[in-house]
């Protein structure tokens, strides 16, 4: 069981097929931290999927790349697909980051009418030794609102700006 845990909502001007296909891609849910941002030490992960893409139980994901100078990387593995309402992953092996250790995260969507309610969670663990635990105790609990957060508002941010015929309503 994992001691932690932070979740985001946001309501998406979407029906939830479309939000789902959006978020059910990883590489668009983790697009927060794949540019230079002072939240990510001006560094950048790369993700990388498997033949499933991420979209199918089973399916493997890593994102590895360097923040602070610090190589970083994880694997994560799809636990629970459920299009399109939700979607669940965790890391497998040893997560090497910095402020967070082990995790399960996901997401929930359910209809608002003609758009989705979107909820992001993760629930999730500091690191367990060196530095990093104590960078996790300070600063995990921030990064996990920020992470969740940025998924919201970026899949918000794309069916907002996409022009009134895309959408069905």
């Amino acid at each position: 069981m994992l001691p932690l845990h932070h979740e985001c909502s946001g309501l998406v001007p979407s029906p939830l097929d479309q939000v789902f296909a959006h978020v059910d891609d990883h590489r668009r849910l983790s697009s927060h931290m794949s540019e230079p941002s002072w939240r990510t030490g001006w560094g950048r992960m790369e993700t990388e999927v498997d033949e499933g893409r991420g979209q199918a139980v089973g399916s493997r994901i890593r994102l590895s790349g360097r923040v602070l100078g610090v190589e970083l990387s994880v694997e994560e593995v799809v636990v629970e697909r459920n299009p399109p309402h939700r979607k669940v992953w965790e890391t497998t092996g040893t997560p090497k980051l910095l402020v967070i250790g082990h995790y399960r995260m996901g997401f929930e969507l359910s209809p608002q009418g003609s758009r989705s309610m979107l909820r992001v969670f993760i629930d999730y663990a500091v690191p367990e030794e060196g530095v990093s635990r104590w960078l996790g105790r300070v600063f995990g609990r921030a990064y996990a609102r920020w992470c969740t957060q940025q998924m919201v508002d970026d899949a918000v941010r794309h069916f907002e700006t996409l022009p009134a015929t895309h959408l069905s309503i």
